[in-house]
């Protein structure tokens, strides 16, 4: 197994955690997890890679061993400005290599279409984004919000390792024993009563009041300039956040039709947590890309 490192970089006010990977000499590669998940996620990924890389990978706000906000809600805009203090520090001149898996991969495709010229190769890895919105909507999203707030959201506590590994298996059957363990140690740690809980900031469950604007986000995917591998899983369950499956196939083309340089490829034998079904595939796909001119 590749070793990892830790740094933490103030960011923004807050501590954020850094993971690196390999030489700091190397060709740098970014990479962004998703929701409720963590950079040492990407570990199996990182060990199948063939060629010598720098790879950074932060933990988000909230999450993993980064700082949590100390708000009751979390901004997506944050992630934005976290990302880019991120990449001026470790590339301030040149142009990086940028992977994001769910919503690490909304993320930096929301970031490839703001600061274009910052991108030299895109990964979106199921990061479809999320159902279009309408304004009648917004009333009863506020009210959901105010409604939660009443309540903060708190973590389930696990008796041991064991059971967190377990949970990971509940939400991905393909994870093999050994690769739950793994994550299971990064996931989580003591709480004060003994407990493992979830290295995730409660605060991220709460509803976001504010309404997902499809169409603006659609607006900065066209403003990619970067090449774009986009990776889907042939098993995902991603559409039960898109709508029912036909319409929603409909929707994730018509947004893939919208970035004007874009490889498409289906992960066989994969579920939404790809990185961790298909590892080598998956290393094999980000380093052939990489390498085309």
């Amino acid at each position: 197994m590749t070793p990892s490192r830790s740094e933490f970089l103030p960011v923004r006010g807050l501590r954020l955690h850094v993971r690196h990977w390999g030489d700091e000499g190397a060709p740098m590669l970014f990479m962004a997890h998703g929701w409720m998940d963590m950079s040492a996620s990407f570990q199996f990924v990182v060990d199948a890679l063939a060629g010598n890389w720098h790879v950074i990978a932060p933990d988000w706000r909230g999450f993993g061993l980064s700082e949590r906000s100390g708000s009751d809600t979390y901004w997506y805009p944050d992630y934005l400005a976290d990302l880019e203090a991120i990449l001026d520090h470790y590339a301030p001149q040149a142009p990086v290599n940028l992977l994001g898996h769910s919503m690490g991969g909304n993320i930096v495709s929301l970031y490839a279409g703001v600061r274009p010229a910052r991108i030299a190769r895109l990964i979106n890895l199921e990061g479809f984004g999320l159902p279009a919105t309408r304004p009648e909507q917004a009333p009863g999203r506020y009210a959901k919000w105010l409604d939660e707030l009443r309540t903060p959201p708190a973590m389930r506590g696990y008796a041991d390792l064991g059971e967190v590994a377990v949970r990971l298996q509940k939400t991905n059957p393909r994870l093999s024993n050994a690769r739950a363990a793994f994550l299971a140690g990064h996931w989580a740690a003591r709480n004060g009563e003994g407990l493992w809980e979830i290295l995730g900031d409660p605060a991220h469950k709460i509803t976001n009041p504010l309404l997902y604007q499809a169409e603006e986000v659609l607006a900065c995917w066209r403003r990619i300039e970067a090449p774009v591998l986009w990776v889907e899983a042939e098993h995902t369950d991603m559409w039960r956040w898109m709508g029912p499956k036909e319409g929603a196939r409909a929707e994730i083309d018509r947004r893939l039709g919208m970035l004007r340089n874009v490889t498409p490829h289906m992960m066989p034998d994969a579920g939404h947590m790809l990185h961790h079904d298909q590892p080598e595939r998956l290393a094999r796909m980000i380093e052939d890309f990489i390498a085309t001119t």
